[in-house]
């Protein structure tokens, strides 16, 4: 396929805006780039798609997410609104996660994938819990995933908050998932090992999970999300959370700690050290009332850092604009969190995190030889955009409604707006179906649990 009469955004190193510009997609993969003319003589046989002057850019990538809480939106949480996080998941998350059945599950990821492919996120870390439907979850998710196009790392929270069984059920699905990638890869599935976080996890189930996972393999897990993770660490084990992770084999090049807003400065040190991935969600942090991760001081100590949405929507740029903002209000300092920074988590570090899960290929770039992930956006700037000042245009000028065309590995996925793989008004008439049922489930499961 041949992309023509395209302004290309490459995120290079360094960025390259280029004008009246094709690119050729073979395969999966991105093969050629060049001016319009040349292009079009050397692939004349190539079938066309027509940018009609769009930015044709590489598509977002959302490092932490949960399909599993779709379902959440609009739903009445009984009682007294919570008031702290505890109370978040005890009244809300906890229940509602309890409630899914596998058509659920199923359906809360393809309502979070009509959404990415819309909103121009070809790439997601998902974080899944099911206490009732474990077994086989995630070839549930991983088929919803391969029915719409897009590209996904996969894994199940292990806690030990519904007893031994379910947790051992949950270290089985993780391993079992991982091997069965391991043994017949798919180009885009990949697997990790997931945690819920310190606070629901003893130091015996820490161990267990280490052990069993397979060689090489990442965690994925939620530290030091709010003060109460660092209290109930603290109170088991004498250690901050991130010193416990440490100490039982769980950090690493190829984890992710997601949130860490309440860390101090020997637990940046250590995660700087191990070389652990931490993604920042400022959405759900300001919604759950948590506080701000010292995201600036993380990447002065050489954090790897990403950029997550916690479950909410999958406009990654609408994730750009709140981290934009609300470091200013934070430090009462306007020149905080720079757009170049939010670019660095959003763009370049979101694109290393997820090459350690496809690694065959670069990710979020255009260039020769990378994964043809691709967007294009229908933006008119009425001021001069430059390869310097793009970030700015993309916190003041961008916006998710203006993503008309989603491609994956060289597959079109929507284009002219119109979604080509998933049905969408299928995928929402059967949700609307699901969603009072799981509403009733939880309404009994929260009866029970806070009576």
């Amino acid at each position: 396929m041949l992309i023509t009469n395209a302004n290309l955004i490459t995120w290079g190193s360094p960025n390259q805006i280029l004008s009246e510009h094709a690119l050729y997609i073979e395969n999966d993969r991105i093969r050629d780039i060049g001016p319009e003319t040349e292009l079009a003589a050397r692939y004349p046989e190539a079938k066309r798609l027509d940018a009609r002057g769009q930015f044709v850019m590489p598509g977002n990538i959302c490092a932490h997410t949960h399909f599993y809480g779709a379902f959440a939106r609009g739903m009445a949480i009984p009682g007294a609104a919570p008031k702290n996080f505890l109370e978040i998941l005890g009244k809300l998350w906890w229940p509602l996660d309890k409630s899914l059945t596998e058509e659920d599950v199923r359906y809360s990821a393809l309502v979070c994938l009509v959404d990415a492919i819309k909103h121009g996120t070809t790439t997601l870390v998902d974080h899944h819990a099911s206490p009732n439907c474990i077994d086989g979850s995630l070839d549930v998710i991983a088929d919803a995933v391969d029915a719409s196009g897009l590209r996904a790392a996969l894994c199940y929270e292990v806690t030990d908050r519904d007893g031994p069984e379910r947790m051992q059920a949950g270290i089985r699905e993780n391993v079992r998932f991982i091997e069965k990638l391991r043994a017949d890869p798919h180009p885009r599935l990949a697997a990790t090992f997931g945690l819920h976080a310190s606070l629901t996890l003893s130091d015996a189930t820490l161990d267990a999970c280490r052990e069993a996972a397979p060689e090489g393999t990442g965690f994925h897990i939620h530290a030091a999300e709010a003060p109460a993770d660092q209290d109930d660490s603290l109170a088991k084990s004498g250690l901050r959370v991130i010193d416990r992770l440490e100490k039982h084999g769980i950090l690493g090049p190829k984890t992710i700690a997601a949130h860490a807003v309440h860390v101090d400065a020997r637990e940046i040190q250590i995660l700087a050290e191990s070389e652990t991935w931490v993604t920042h969600q400022p959405r759900s942090n300001m919604n759950n009332g948590v506080g701000v991760a010292p995201v600036e001081s993380m990447m002065r100590a050489g954090v790897r850092l990403g950029l997550g949405n916690d479950g909410f929507p999958n406009a990654m740029w609408a994730e750009w604009k709140t981290a934009y903002l609300l470091h200013k209000v934070w430090q009462r300092d306007p020149r905080r969190m720079s757009g170049y920074d939010v670019t660095q988590l959003a763009v370049y570090n979101n694109a290393a995190l997820t090459n350690i899960f496809f690694p065959d290929a670069p990710l979020g770039q255009i260039l020769p030889g990378a994964y043809a992930d691709l967007i294009l956006v229908d933006y008119h700037p009425f001021t001069p955009l430059t390869p310097g000042n793009l970030p700015w245009h993309i916190l003041f000028g961008f916006h998710e409604s203006m993503v008309t065309t989603t491609i994956v590995g060289g597959q079109v996925l929507m284009q002219d707006r119109q979604l080509l793989t998933l049905d969408e008004a299928e995928v929402a008439a059967k949700a609307r179906e699901l969603a009072p049922r799981v509403w009733k489930r939880y309404e009994d499961t929260f009866k029970r649990s806070n009576a």
